[in-house]
């Protein structure tokens, strides 16, 4: 709760500012000003609880096709062992369902059911990045997402290092089985 003195009240379409002095005590802060006060109390909504309520929109690409030729120029281009990474686990992505789409999306290939991904790979300098746009929302026993955005997740590959492949399967049937579910149900 919030206290103003009605000197600092204005019934104007302005909102209410509060003034505190930095030598007052904490007390003093906090304590009714002299003269009245009118108090203020703005509702507290838990984070939690407006995501829930509120309804994510999802995200939407145009120009996806059952088969992209930019994409296959695209792993030509990345030919070599971070390439073939890369290539092992978007075949993955393609072979969820016959509504997979796909497109080359900010530079890399990108898996969607329709018109929304659900699942992207991008080869950098020393790993390949298998990264999914509802990643946040999936379960991942395994420990293998890594990233700390609202939504996305992805999975760093390096050569040389072992890969749970189980677990990386079962991520991207997840991601995709996720997606289908948001699309079905709106």
């Amino acid at each position: 709760m919030i206290f103003l003195s009605a000197q600092k009240w204005r019934k104007t379409t302005q909102k209410p500012r509060l003034t505190i002095n930095k030598s007052m005590s904490y007390p003093q802060k906090h304590a009714l000003p002299p003269g009245g006060a009118l108090a203020v109390e703005k509702p507290f909504i838990p984070k939690a609880e407006t995501r829930a309520t509120m309804r994510e929109q999802l995200l939407r690409f145009n120009g996806a096709v059952e088969r992209d030729p930019a994409i296959d120029a695209w792993m030509k281009e990345h030919a070599g062992e971070l390439g073939a990474i890369a290539h092992q686990w978007f075949d993955v992505m393609r072979k969820c369902g016959d509504e997979v789409r796909e497109l080359l999306h900010d530079g890399c290939p990108t898996a969607c059911l329709g018109d929304v991904p659900f699942g992207y790979v991008n080869v950098f300098t020393s790993h390949v990045n298998v990264g999914f746009f509802q990643g946040a929302a999936l379960p991942d026993p395994a420990r293998l997402l890594q990233g700390v955005g609202r939504f996305m997740r992805h999975v760093k590959l390096r050569p040389g290092t072992a890969t749970d492949t189980a677990a990386l399967n079962r991520l991207i049937e997840t991601a995709y089985s996720d997606t289908k579910a948001r699309v079905e149900n709106g």
